[in-house]
This record gives structure tokens, C-alpha cells and sequence, in this order.
């Protein structure tokens, strides 16, 4: 008897379906074919070790089992269920009238209960697609694959409920989850705020302008001036990500097996283990990334840990998609790990090839970096004289080059927190004002790029700055001035005319009774021109 049941594999963030044809005939032989891995050849034994203690009877078969599309190489644990019900479905102990209607998938244990498995959303959304009517999976994934709204999503125990499920004589429902709630109640972290740093308000003027326009941003001081701290409070201004958002940033961390501990750390700070968050329950908490992603991989990471490889797996530039990539003591990563982030900073993607395979991640993320001024971190410190040689300094800046440099819009200095702010007792600015205006000035742009493919300042095309970016009479003087003055790149040049269109969107936001144009005033523009202070031959001084 011929039997064809339906799975999928990921390719890349996206999933392709995956028809496991089962032929079943008098004798007790097992052929599988359609380029399997190691895992999915060692099926068979899990499939037959779950079927004897599941009580099930096992009838002596030959069966020869194709997994199509034949030249797609199929990986991972994933194919167990798929397998397991196909030889039961051709051996007549399965009913076949809903084998058409779904995508199922699921690793085996020995025992038969189903264990959860990577890739899930991305394979509810191929169901979607194609068609299907739903997706069986293991319980612990049914919460992820149910954010995809319109079609059904079960979510079984074991081998046995999924069998009593198709057969009719063991009812189930649909697994439900309310996203909007989701993205409405967990989308800012709540131990973290701004109004917890002290001081430092040109700086935090930075990071605003960086936040309302997407743009890079880099801060140098000494140690202890609060780079870190502030770096990590930048997802709580953000925006709130939209449903797109949300799923293709979930789709990464589901293919890359990240999803189910990244949220439960995000909604759960304090929580260790698997304690305090269920994936069957609590309304769905580990089904979706609703909070931007912040990043912060250590500065002995790989080239290939950054930018993807591997099977090939997304890396840390795909997993900050949607959020910050933060990358403290700048200058101490390997400079070839830092030359790769040149391509996703300007393309907002990676291409992964491996052999035959060619994997495309999306990498759209804000950079943020952090660094010491020279290798004893205090050059500039008004009050702590620094130990290095010019020579050193060098040495030590020109870790980072000029092309990377160039990418990053905003460059600013941070000093010291004085004693007197350390002692305020009031709080600064908290998150949620200063979201407000981000969220404003965002709100601006989406307006102006309306109809493009354009999100934020920062995500600009040249002949958009031409258009949006204009600086009066003024402006241009002092504009032409900089680029002489500190011999500034054309990319430069751009970046300028960003963020001071960023700035004035702000200022938009802030005073919405002042009529909104494309023409730049010169104080935006100076205040644009201040950020690239690491193009000054006076930088420090």
C-alpha cells in the first residue's frame, strides 16, 4: 500500500515541504531514500522501539520510504513522527483521510512521547501557504506554530494521541494564542530604564537621536563611564515591533533552537532553568520574540560565529535582526571579525555559502560599540592622566578601520560621571518618555517612506538624501567647511545629512505645531557634524 504524508525542513529562515512517500509489501526490509542525514537514517529505530512500547502492533513489512524533493538534503529528528505514521498509515493502522490536510513533524523518544524540535514557526507558516490545514507537532512547539493565524495547530503528548487524533477517537483542539496581547504586554524589558543612569546628557541625546533613526552609533570613554549600562537600556526606546517584525525575528531564533530559552530569559530575567514559564500554558510566553533582541557576543567570537556558517546556522548579526548588536571593547575583537560586518551594515542581510548551499539571513540591526580611548583608557580624561605612547594609541585605534568607522553614523565621547551627578537622588529621564519621542519621529518617517521599502533615516538611498535632506544656505557653508576641515568621506558625508535629518524629526516631534520640511537648519546640521568626532585629527585633545 502507498501512503504519502507531508513534513517540511528549513531552508535558510523559510521552509520547504517535504512529501515522505511510504510503500509498504509483504516481507521486513526498511529502504529509506531522498537524501537523509545521519539522524533522519536512524529514525527506524526510534520509530520502532516507540511503536513496541507504545503497545502498538507492528506488522512484518517491507517498506521503501522516499522523501521528496529528492535533491534537498533532510536534517534533524524532525522526520521521526512524519515516518512513524506513514509505516502506520500503509499498514492500514492509521486512517489516511487526514494525512493530506496537515504537516506533521516531531522526534521520537524511545517510549514514544514526542520531544519538541526546531523550526516549527517557519513550518507553520509553509502550512499556511501551501494550503494545509494545519500542523501535528509535539506540545512543547504548539505555542510557536500557533501565532500563525488561519490555520489549525495540535499539539500532542505522544506517539498514541496523535494516532487517536487522526483516527477519530481521541478528540483534541486547536492550540490558541493571543498575539496582540503578546506584543501589547511583553514588549519592553521591565528591570531595565533609563532613568536609572545618572548624568551624561549629551550622550543620552545621542542614543536618542540614534534610536528615532536607526543609525549606528559608537561611544569612547574610560572605564566606568557608563557605555555598558547605557547600552543596554536602548532596546527599552525602541519602537514596539510590529507583528512582521515579531514573526520574521521569531523564524531566526526557531531555526536556530533559541526561541523557547531567549523569551523565557526576556519575559523572566530572574528565572533559571525551565522553572516559571511552560511552554502548553502561560498564554502562549514562549511562542514569540515580542521584545527587540540585544546582542552582546564577547569580543574572542569567530568570524563565522558572527556572520553565520556552520550547517550553515544564522549568527549573531541575524539573531540582533530587528534590535541591537552591541559590541563592547570595540578594539579588542579580531579585526577580520569586524571587516565581515561591513557587508549586513550596508545590505542589511548575510549570504552563508556552504558547498552547494547558499543561504540568504536577513541582518537588519542598530551597531552599537563601545570602546577605551587608548589601551590604558584614559586618554582625554580630564582626571586621570594617561600612561600610553602616541604609538600605542595608534596602534590601538587603528584596530578599527577607517571603512568600518565610516559605516558608523554616530561617534561620541563619554566622560566620566561626575560625583555630583552619582548623588542626585531624583531620577533621570525614564524610558518611556524618551520612547515617546522616538516613537514620534518614526512615526514621521514611516509616513515619508510610505510606499518604499524603507523603514527609518538611517535605511536612506542617496537620491532620497538629495530629496529629505537639504541644508539652507547656512547649513551648506558650515557643511562644506567639515568636509575640508576633517577630510571626510562621501559616506561620511551621507551619514551627516542622515542624522541631521533624524534630528530635525525629532525636533518635529517634540514642537508638532512647526511645519515639517525638507530643508536643514544649521544647528541640525552642527549638531550632525558633532557626532563624527572620530574623523577629527583633534580627536582627544
Amino acid at each position: 500500500m502507498l501512503i504519502n504524508t507531508y513534513s517540511a525542513t528549513s531552508v535558510g529562515i523559510d521552509a520547504v515541504i517535504v512529501t515522505v512517500e511510504v510503500h509498504a509489501t509483504p516481507g521486513y526490509d526498511f529502504t529509506l531514500v531522498g537524501l537523509p542525514d545521519a539522524a533522519v537514517k536512524e529514525s527506524h529505530d526510534r520509530i520502532l522501539s516507540a511503536i513496541l512500547v507504545s503497545g502498538i502492533r507492528q506488522p512484518q513489512r517491507q517498506y521503501t520510504i522516499n522523501m521528496s524533493p529528492a535533491d534537498l538534503k533532510k536534517e534533524g529528528a524532525a522526520f521521526d513522527l512524519t515516518l512513524a505514521i506513514g509505516q502506520l498509515a500503509a499498514t492500514e493502522q492509521v486512517q489516511s483521510r487526514l494525512l493530506s490536510e496537515f504537516l506533521i513533524l516531531g522526534e521520537l523518544s524511545l517510549d514514544g512521547h514526542l520531544r519538541p524540535v526546531h523550526g516549527c514557526l517557519p513550518i507553520a507558516l509553509a502550512a499556511k501557504n501551501n494550503g494545509f490545514r494545519g500542523v501535528i507537532l509535539p506540545a512543547e512547539n504548539a505555542n510557536e506554530a500557533a501565532v500563525v493565524d488561519g490555520i489549525e495547530v495540535y499539539g500532542f503528548e505522544c506517539l498514541t494521541d496523535v494516532i487517536g487524533f487522526l483516527n477519530g477517537t481521541q478528540p483534541a483542539e486547536p492550540t490558541h494564542v493571543d498575539v496582540d496581547q503578546l506584543l501589547s504586554t511583553y514588549a519592553f524589558p521591565s528591570d531595565i530604564d533609563f532613568a536609572e543612569v545618572r548624568g551624561q546628557q549629551e550622550v543620552r541625546r545621542a542614543i536618542e537621536i540614534a534610536a528615532a533613526g536607526g543609525h549606528n552609533i559608537i561611544m569612547i570613554g574610560p572605564p566606568g563611564a557608563g557605555k555598558s549600562m547605557m547600552a543596554k537600556r536602548i532596546p527599552t526606546i525602541l519602537p514596539a515591533m510590529t507583528l512582521s517584525e515579531a514573526l520574521e525575528t521569531t523564524k531566526i531564533y526557531s531555526v536556530s533552537g533559541k526561541l523557547r530559552k531567549t523569551v523565557q530569559q526576556r519575559i523572566n530575567p530572574t528565572s533559571h532553568g525551565d522553572s516559571g514559564l511552560t511552554s502548553h500554558s502561560d498564554s502562549g510566553l514562549t511562542s514569540l520574540i515580542v521584545q527587540r533582541p540585544f546582542r552582546s557576543p564577547h569580543h574572542t567570537i569567530t568570524d563565522v560565529t558572527l556572520v553565520g556558517g556552520g550547517n550553515p546556522q544564522p549568527g549573531e548579526v541575524s539573531l540582533a535582526h530587528n534590535g541591537v548588536l552591541f559590541l563592547d571593547e570595540l578594539a579588542e575583537f579580531k579585526r577580520t571579525a569586524l571587516e565581515v560586518l561591513r557587508q549586513p551594515l550596508e545590505d542589511g542581510h548575510i549570504t552563508v555559502a556552504r558547498n552547494k548551499l547558499s543561504v540568504d539571513y536577513p541582518a537588519h540591526f542598530m551597531l552599537v560599540a563601545a570602546m577605551n580611548p587608548c589601551p590604558c583608557g584614559h586618554y582625554g580624561d580630564l582626571k586621570h592622566p594617561c600612561t600610553c605612547t602616541p604609538a600605542q594609541r595608534h596602534r590601538y585605534m587603528s584596530r578599527i578601520s577607517g571603512p568600518l568607522l565610516d559605516r558608523i553614523d554616530i561617534q561620541c565621547h563619554i566622560d566620566a560621571v561626575g560625583y555630583d551627578d552619582l548623588r542626585q537622588k531624583a531620577d533621570g529621564e525614564p524610558s518611556a518618555a524618551i520612547r515617546e519621542r522616538v516613537r514620534k519621529a518614526r512615526a514621521i518617517q514611516t509616513e515619508r517612506f510610505r510606499g518604499t521599502n524603507i523603514h527609518c533615516n538611517a535605511q536612506m538611498t542617496p537620491s532620497m538624501v538629495r530629496q529629505y535632506c537639504q541644508p539652507d544656505a547656512q547649513a551648506e557653508q558650515h557643511l562644506r567647511a567639515a568636509m575640508e576641515l576633517y577630510g571626510l568621506s562621501a559616506r561620511a558625508y551621507d551619514r551627516i545629512l542622515k542624522v541631521a535629518r533624524t534630528i530635525a524629526d525629532l525636533d518635529a516631534a517634540t514642537h508638532p505645531d512647526q511645519p515639517l520640511t525638507n530643508i536643514l537648519t544649521t544647528s541640525q546640521l552642527l549638531q550632525a557634524i558633532q557626532f563624527r568626532q572620530l574623523d577629527r585629527a583633534d580627536w582627544g585633545e
